[in-house]
């Protein structure tokens, strides 16, 4: 796991707790590489009786399988205006979490869970 040494987590505005930094991260860094642990479609109906249902990914190419992802992957809080986006990286079991643009010291790291940059909607979480 690869992590730039000043995001911290803490209670957010948004939902819960979220993941901010305490000095600026310019554009397009790299903030974190974050390993999954993958999940098999036949234990998913296992995980939805958990809170673990809240936090974890689909995954695989046909996206039956699910992932939980370490690190703080599982903590960026969604916007429809994110600081953040996320590559997923099948082949090294790993996401990878990159600046959208400078965030400023303070701020909170936000990603867009939705999939479609034009679709606004809230998410059912």
């Amino acid at each position: 796991m690869q992590r730039i040494p000043s995001l911290y987590v803490t209670e957010s505005e948004i939902h819960g707790r979220g993941v901010f930094t305490s000095s600026e991260i310019e554009k397009e860094t790299l903030i974190e590489i974050c390993p999954v642990i993958v999940i098999p479609e036949k234990d998913l109906e296992l995980i939805h009786q958990t809170i673990l249902h809240d936090y974890y990914f689909y995954w695989g190419e046909d996206e039956k399988d699910g992932a939980i992802v370490l690190g703080f992957g599982s903590m960026y809080n969604h916007s429809n205006s994110p600081n953040i986006y996320c590559i997923v990286n099948e082949e090294s079991l790993s996401f990878e979490y990159y600046a959208l643009r400078t965030i400023k010291a303070g701020e909170e790291l936000l990603i867009d869970y939705s999939g479609d940059d034009d679709d606004k909607s809230n998410l059912w979480f």
